[in-house]
Protein backbone atom coordinates (compact mmCIF):
# COMPACT_ATOMS: atom_id res chain seq x y z
CA UNK A 1 0.00 0.00 0.00
CA UNK A 2 1.13 3.46 -0.97
CA UNK A 3 0.24 6.79 -0.40
CA UNK A 4 0.60 7.63 -3.70
CA UNK A 5 -1.87 9.29 -5.95
CA UNK A 6 -2.21 10.40 -9.50
CA UNK A 7 -1.79 14.34 -9.03
CA UNK A 8 1.68 13.38 -7.12
CA UNK A 9 2.25 12.55 -10.88
CA UNK A 10 1.15 16.09 -12.01
CA UNK A 11 -1.78 14.49 -13.36
CA UNK A 12 -5.09 16.73 -13.34
CA UNK A 13 -8.25 15.34 -14.48
CA UNK A 14 -10.70 17.60 -15.69
CA UNK A 15 -11.88 20.51 -14.60
CA UNK A 16 -13.69 20.67 -11.00
CA UNK A 17 -12.54 21.05 -7.70
CA UNK A 18 -11.45 17.96 -5.92
CA UNK A 19 -12.28 17.14 -2.12
CA UNK A 20 -9.94 18.34 0.63
CA UNK A 21 -8.45 14.32 0.30
CA UNK A 22 -9.41 13.77 -3.34
CA UNK A 23 -10.76 10.55 -2.08
CA UNK A 24 -13.86 8.52 -0.68
CA UNK A 25 -13.03 9.80 2.46
CA UNK A 26 -14.47 12.84 1.56
CA UNK A 27 -17.78 11.76 2.09
CA UNK A 28 -18.29 12.00 6.20
CA UNK A 29 -19.48 8.79 7.58
CA UNK A 30 -17.90 6.96 5.52
CA UNK A 31 -15.40 4.14 6.96
CA UNK A 32 -13.02 1.44 5.50
CA UNK A 33 -11.38 -1.62 6.31
CA UNK A 34 -8.71 -4.11 4.60
CA UNK A 35 -6.97 -7.22 5.05
CA UNK A 36 -4.33 -7.92 3.08
CA UNK A 37 -2.91 -11.28 1.88
CA UNK A 38 0.58 -11.17 0.42
CA UNK A 39 3.04 -13.82 0.43
CA UNK A 40 4.47 -15.47 -2.62
CA UNK A 41 1.99 -17.01 -4.61
CA UNK A 42 -1.35 -15.47 -1.85
CA UNK A 43 -1.93 -12.07 -3.48
CA UNK A 44 -5.53 -11.49 -2.55
CA UNK A 45 -7.29 -10.10 0.50
CA UNK A 46 -10.87 -8.42 0.93
CA UNK A 47 -11.86 -4.67 1.75
CA UNK A 48 -15.11 -3.22 3.24
CA UNK A 49 -16.75 -0.05 2.86
CA UNK A 50 -19.34 1.26 5.53
CA UNK A 51 -22.08 4.16 3.90
CA UNK A 52 -22.71 5.51 7.09
CA UNK A 53 -21.77 5.04 11.29
CA UNK A 54 -25.10 3.54 12.25
CA UNK A 55 -27.48 0.44 11.45
CA UNK A 56 -27.72 -0.13 7.63
CA UNK A 57 -30.10 -2.70 8.09
CA UNK A 58 -32.35 -0.66 10.49
CA UNK A 59 -31.34 2.70 8.33
CA UNK A 60 -30.54 2.04 4.69
CA UNK A 61 -29.35 3.97 1.93
CA UNK A 62 -31.05 4.52 -1.45
CA UNK A 63 -28.80 3.15 -4.20
CA UNK A 64 -28.47 1.74 -7.72
CA UNK A 65 -26.45 -0.05 -9.85
CA UNK A 66 -25.20 -0.60 -13.36
CA UNK A 67 -24.01 -3.53 -15.24
CA UNK A 68 -21.75 -2.40 -17.96
CA UNK A 69 -20.50 -5.93 -19.01
CA UNK A 70 -21.96 -9.05 -16.77
CA UNK A 71 -19.32 -11.08 -16.76
CA UNK A 72 -19.16 -11.04 -12.90
CA UNK A 73 -20.67 -13.00 -9.51
CA UNK A 74 -22.01 -10.62 -7.24
CA UNK A 75 -24.23 -11.15 -4.82
CA UNK A 76 -26.94 -8.66 -3.80
CA UNK A 77 -27.68 -6.92 -6.80
CA UNK A 78 -30.55 -8.43 -7.82
CA UNK A 79 -32.25 -7.24 -4.47
CA UNK A 80 -30.62 -3.67 -4.45
CA UNK A 81 -31.56 -3.10 -7.91
CA UNK A 82 -35.09 -3.60 -7.23
CA UNK A 83 -35.75 -2.05 -4.15
CA UNK A 84 -33.21 0.94 -4.74
CA UNK A 85 -31.31 0.24 -1.21
CA UNK A 86 -27.88 -0.84 0.48
CA UNK A 87 -28.70 -3.01 3.85
CA UNK A 88 -24.98 -3.67 4.04
CA UNK A 89 -21.92 -2.73 4.28
CA UNK A 90 -19.73 -3.44 0.59
CA UNK A 91 -17.75 -6.02 0.90
CA UNK A 92 -14.55 -6.36 -2.01
CA UNK A 93 -13.05 -9.88 -2.96
CA UNK A 94 -11.68 -12.02 -5.54
CA UNK A 95 -13.83 -14.02 -7.36
CA UNK A 96 -13.63 -17.87 -5.92
CA UNK A 97 -14.06 -15.74 -2.49
CA UNK A 98 -17.63 -14.41 -3.04
CA UNK A 99 -19.66 -17.24 -1.43
CA UNK A 100 -17.27 -17.37 1.98
CA UNK A 101 -17.36 -13.29 1.93
CA UNK A 102 -21.13 -13.45 1.44
CA UNK A 103 -21.25 -15.75 4.43
CA UNK A 104 -19.53 -14.19 6.48
CA UNK A 105 -21.45 -10.61 5.78
CA UNK A 106 -24.43 -12.65 7.13
CA UNK A 107 -22.87 -13.66 10.17
CA UNK A 108 -21.71 -9.99 11.09
CA UNK A 109 -24.93 -8.78 9.93
CA UNK A 110 -26.74 -11.78 12.11
CA UNK A 111 -24.82 -11.01 15.62
CA UNK A 112 -25.55 -7.37 15.29
CA UNK A 113 -29.38 -7.72 14.70
CA UNK A 114 -31.20 -10.77 16.60
CA UNK A 115 -35.03 -9.71 14.76
CA UNK A 116 -33.43 -11.35 11.36
CA UNK A 117 -34.30 -14.14 10.28
CA UNK A 118 -36.82 -13.86 13.05
CA UNK A 119 -39.00 -10.63 13.86
CA UNK A 120 -38.20 -9.39 10.52
CA UNK A 121 -37.13 -10.84 7.34
CA UNK A 122 -33.92 -11.69 6.07
CA UNK A 123 -30.73 -9.78 5.20
CA UNK A 124 -29.49 -8.80 1.32
CA UNK A 125 -25.44 -9.10 1.88
CA UNK A 126 -23.71 -7.21 -0.91
CA UNK A 127 -20.47 -8.68 -2.11
CA UNK A 128 -18.22 -7.81 -5.24
CA UNK A 129 -15.39 -8.87 -6.66
CA UNK A 130 -12.64 -9.14 -9.22
CA UNK A 131 -10.98 -12.27 -10.83
CA UNK A 132 -6.65 -11.86 -9.56
CA UNK A 133 -6.45 -15.55 -10.31
CA UNK A 134 -5.65 -14.83 -13.57
CA UNK A 135 -2.18 -13.35 -13.22
CA UNK A 136 -0.55 -12.83 -9.55
CA UNK A 137 -3.24 -14.73 -7.25
CA UNK A 138 -3.19 -18.51 -6.41
CA UNK A 139 -7.40 -18.34 -6.44
CA UNK A 140 -7.80 -21.82 -6.41
CA UNK A 141 -6.20 -22.15 -2.56
CA UNK A 142 -9.27 -20.38 -1.10
CA UNK A 143 -7.32 -18.28 1.01
CA UNK A 144 -9.77 -16.22 2.11
CA UNK A 145 -11.04 -16.83 4.94
CA UNK A 146 -14.35 -15.90 7.28
CA UNK A 147 -12.02 -14.64 9.62
CA UNK A 148 -10.30 -12.26 6.90
CA UNK A 149 -13.74 -11.01 6.34
CA UNK A 150 -14.83 -10.58 9.57
CA UNK A 151 -11.55 -8.98 10.55
CA UNK A 152 -11.84 -6.48 7.42
CA UNK A 153 -15.44 -5.48 8.58
CA UNK A 154 -14.90 -4.85 12.18
CA UNK A 155 -12.25 -2.14 11.17
CA UNK A 156 -13.49 1.62 11.08
CA UNK A 157 -10.73 3.44 9.21
CA UNK A 158 -11.45 7.05 8.25
CA UNK A 159 -8.55 7.00 5.68
CA UNK A 160 -8.92 5.61 2.38
CA UNK A 161 -5.80 3.78 1.25
CA UNK A 162 -5.11 3.08 -2.32
CA UNK A 163 -3.14 0.70 -3.88
CA UNK A 164 -2.70 -3.37 -3.24
CA UNK A 165 -4.34 -3.16 -0.33
CA UNK A 166 -7.43 -5.43 0.81
CA UNK A 167 -9.59 -6.70 -2.28
CA UNK A 168 -6.73 -4.81 -4.61
CA UNK A 169 -3.58 -6.69 -3.48
CA UNK A 170 -3.42 -9.40 -6.68
CA UNK A 171 -5.47 -7.12 -9.43
CA UNK A 172 -3.74 -6.12 -12.67
CA UNK A 173 -5.16 -2.93 -14.63
CA UNK A 174 -3.60 -2.67 -18.47
CA UNK A 175 -1.04 -5.65 -17.78
CA UNK A 176 0.82 -3.54 -15.15
CA UNK A 177 -0.08 -3.46 -11.50
CA UNK A 178 -3.88 -2.62 -10.56
CA UNK A 179 -5.59 -2.14 -6.84
CA UNK A 180 -7.60 0.26 -5.28
CA UNK A 181 -7.81 3.85 -6.40
CA UNK A 182 -10.34 6.70 -4.98
CA UNK A 183 -10.85 10.47 -6.01
CA UNK A 184 -13.75 12.80 -5.15
CA UNK A 185 -14.90 16.29 -6.61
CA UNK A 186 -17.38 19.33 -4.98
CA UNK A 187 -20.58 19.91 -6.98
CA UNK A 188 -22.59 22.63 -6.81
CA UNK A 189 -26.15 22.68 -6.99
CA UNK A 190 -27.45 26.38 -6.49
CA UNK A 191 -26.60 27.75 -2.96
CA UNK A 192 -25.48 24.07 -1.93
CA UNK A 193 -22.46 22.47 -2.71
CA UNK A 194 -22.10 18.33 -2.15
CA UNK A 195 -19.45 16.50 -2.16
CA UNK A 196 -19.26 13.20 -4.97
CA UNK A 197 -16.20 10.33 -4.60
CA UNK A 198 -15.86 7.41 -6.54
CA UNK A 199 -13.79 3.85 -5.61
CA UNK A 200 -12.18 1.15 -8.06
CA UNK A 201 -10.94 -2.28 -8.03
CA UNK A 202 -8.82 -1.95 -11.04
CA UNK A 203 -8.14 -5.49 -12.52
CA UNK A 204 -8.74 -4.58 -16.44
CA UNK A 205 -7.67 -3.62 -20.04
CA UNK A 206 -4.44 -3.92 -21.94
CA UNK A 207 -1.49 -2.00 -22.57
CA UNK A 208 -1.70 -1.12 -25.31
CA UNK A 209 -4.93 0.71 -25.02
CA UNK A 210 -4.14 2.21 -21.69
CA UNK A 211 -4.65 6.38 -21.63
CA UNK A 212 -3.60 8.49 -18.70
CA UNK A 213 -4.75 12.30 -19.03
CA UNK A 214 -5.62 11.55 -23.28
CA UNK A 215 -2.05 10.62 -23.75
CA UNK A 216 -1.34 7.17 -25.13
CA UNK A 217 0.72 5.83 -22.47
CA UNK A 218 -0.11 2.44 -22.90
CA UNK A 219 1.34 2.63 -26.80
CA UNK A 220 4.78 4.36 -25.42
CA UNK A 221 5.36 1.55 -22.86
CA UNK A 222 4.67 -1.59 -25.09
CA UNK A 223 7.97 -3.43 -25.55
CA UNK A 224 6.63 -7.07 -26.61
CA UNK A 225 3.56 -8.51 -27.57
CA UNK A 226 0.62 -7.98 -24.59
CA UNK A 227 -2.54 -10.13 -24.61
CA UNK A 228 -4.85 -10.04 -27.38
CA UNK A 229 -8.46 -10.21 -25.31
CA UNK A 230 -9.39 -8.65 -21.86
CA UNK A 231 -10.44 -10.64 -19.50
CA UNK A 232 -10.33 -9.02 -16.73
CA UNK A 233 -13.03 -6.63 -14.53
CA UNK A 234 -13.69 -3.42 -12.44
CA UNK A 235 -15.59 -2.50 -9.57
CA UNK A 236 -16.98 1.29 -9.65
CA UNK A 237 -18.30 2.62 -6.62
CA UNK A 238 -20.16 6.07 -6.31
CA UNK A 239 -21.16 7.90 -3.53
CA UNK A 240 -22.30 11.42 -2.84
CA UNK A 241 -23.83 13.38 0.12
CA UNK A 242 -26.26 15.19 -2.61
CA UNK A 243 -30.18 13.81 -2.19
CA UNK A 244 -30.46 11.57 -4.98
CA UNK A 245 -33.33 9.10 -5.57
CA UNK A 246 -32.47 5.38 -6.86
CA UNK A 247 -33.31 6.25 -10.99
CA UNK A 248 -30.73 9.47 -10.83
CA UNK A 249 -28.14 7.30 -8.95
CA UNK A 250 -28.87 5.10 -11.43
CA UNK A 251 -28.31 7.81 -13.87
CA UNK A 252 -24.75 8.27 -11.99
CA UNK A 253 -23.63 5.17 -12.66
CA UNK A 254 -24.45 4.84 -16.21
CA UNK A 255 -21.96 7.60 -16.44
CA UNK A 256 -18.94 6.03 -14.80
CA UNK A 257 -18.79 4.10 -17.98
CA UNK A 258 -17.17 7.29 -19.81
CA UNK A 259 -14.63 8.15 -16.92
CA UNK A 260 -13.81 4.24 -17.47
CA UNK A 261 -13.61 4.49 -21.51
CA UNK A 262 -11.08 7.41 -20.86
CA UNK A 263 -8.15 5.83 -19.73
CA UNK A 264 -8.67 3.31 -22.73
CA UNK A 265 -10.32 0.00 -21.42
CA UNK A 266 -12.75 -1.81 -24.48
CA UNK A 267 -15.16 -3.31 -21.94
CA UNK A 268 -14.25 -6.91 -23.60
CA UNK A 269 -16.50 -10.15 -23.39
CA UNK A 270 -14.80 -11.21 -20.15
CA UNK A 271 -14.59 -8.43 -18.13
CA UNK A 272 -16.58 -7.87 -15.27
CA UNK A 273 -17.85 -4.43 -15.32
CA UNK A 274 -20.34 -2.96 -12.55
CA UNK A 275 -20.82 0.09 -10.84
CA UNK A 276 -22.67 0.92 -7.87
CA UNK A 277 -23.87 4.08 -6.46
CA UNK A 278 -25.55 5.21 -3.04
CA UNK A 279 -26.00 8.68 -0.88
CA UNK A 280 -25.58 8.91 2.33
CA UNK A 281 -28.09 12.22 2.50
CA UNK A 282 -31.20 9.90 2.36
CA UNK A 283 -32.14 6.72 4.88
CA UNK A 284 -34.73 4.29 4.42
CA UNK A 285 -36.33 2.99 7.83
CA UNK A 286 -36.67 -1.10 7.93
CA UNK A 287 -39.78 -1.18 9.91
CA UNK A 288 -42.82 1.12 7.97
CA UNK A 289 -43.58 3.87 10.23
CA UNK A 290 -47.46 4.30 11.70
CA UNK A 291 -47.92 6.65 8.07
CA UNK A 292 -47.02 4.93 5.23
CA UNK A 293 -46.34 7.83 3.33
CA UNK A 294 -42.97 8.90 3.54
CA UNK A 295 -41.40 12.51 2.35
CA UNK A 296 -37.97 12.37 0.39
CA UNK A 297 -35.92 15.31 -0.97
CA UNK A 298 -34.27 15.15 -4.21
CA UNK A 299 -32.11 17.34 -6.35
CA UNK A 300 -34.12 18.75 -9.30
CA UNK A 301 -33.13 16.81 -12.68
CA UNK A 302 -31.98 19.84 -14.21
CA UNK A 303 -29.46 20.45 -11.70
CA UNK A 304 -27.64 16.71 -11.92
CA UNK A 305 -25.34 17.93 -14.94
CA UNK A 306 -22.28 18.74 -12.82
CA UNK A 307 -22.68 15.37 -10.39
CA UNK A 308 -22.51 13.88 -13.88
CA UNK A 309 -19.35 15.58 -15.28
CA UNK A 310 -18.15 15.16 -11.16
CA UNK A 311 -18.83 11.23 -11.99
CA UNK A 312 -17.11 11.12 -15.06
CA UNK A 313 -13.96 13.02 -13.49
CA UNK A 314 -13.69 10.93 -10.60
CA UNK A 315 -13.78 8.04 -12.19
CA UNK A 316 -10.78 8.53 -14.44
CA UNK A 317 -8.58 9.41 -11.74
CA UNK A 318 -9.66 6.77 -9.31
CA UNK A 319 -8.56 4.40 -11.88
CA UNK A 320 -4.85 6.48 -12.33
CA UNK A 321 -4.63 6.55 -8.66
CA UNK A 322 -4.89 2.38 -8.35
CA UNK A 323 -1.58 2.25 -11.10
CA UNK A 324 0.28 5.05 -9.52
CA UNK A 325 -0.48 3.86 -5.52
CA UNK A 326 -0.02 0.23 -6.14
CA UNK A 327 3.63 -1.25 -6.01
CA UNK A 328 5.30 -3.72 -8.02
CA UNK A 329 4.26 -7.22 -7.20
CA UNK A 330 5.71 -10.62 -7.58
CA UNK A 331 2.97 -13.27 -7.14
CA UNK A 332 2.45 -17.07 -8.54
CA UNK A 333 4.59 -18.30 -11.04
CA UNK A 334 7.22 -15.79 -10.63
CA UNK A 335 4.60 -13.85 -12.40
CA UNK A 336 5.56 -9.68 -12.04
CA UNK A 337 3.01 -6.22 -12.11
CA UNK A 338 5.08 -3.35 -12.71
CA UNK A 339 3.72 0.00 -11.19
CA UNK A 340 3.14 2.65 -13.51
CA UNK A 341 4.63 4.64 -11.00
CA UNK A 342 7.89 3.02 -11.40
CA UNK A 343 7.78 3.22 -15.07
CA UNK A 344 6.57 7.18 -15.30
CA UNK A 345 9.44 9.05 -15.20
CA UNK A 346 10.86 7.59 -18.56
CA UNK A 347 7.66 8.13 -20.69
CA UNK A 348 8.34 10.64 -23.37
CA UNK A 349 4.91 12.43 -22.47
CA UNK A 350 3.90 15.55 -23.98
CA UNK A 351 3.98 18.76 -21.32
CA UNK A 352 1.37 21.75 -20.55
Amino acid sequence: MSERNAADFGIRIGTMTPGPSNSMADIAGLSFGHVTLSNGAVQTGVSVIHPHGGSLFEEKCVAAAHVINGFGKSVGLMQLTELGQLETPIVLTNTLSVGTASTALVRHMLADHPAIGEATGTVNPLVMECNDGAYLNDIRGLHVTQDHVADALVQRLSHCQHGAIGAGTGMSAYELKGGIGSASRLVPAGPQSYRLAALTLCNMGLLCDLVVDGQPVGRMLERQQGADEEKGSIIIILTTDAPLTARQLQRLCVRASAGLARTGTQFGSGSGDIVLAFTTANRIPHDMPQDPVTMIEHLHENALDPFFRATIEATEEAILTAMFAAERTEGKHGRCRESLADLWPSLPLKKD
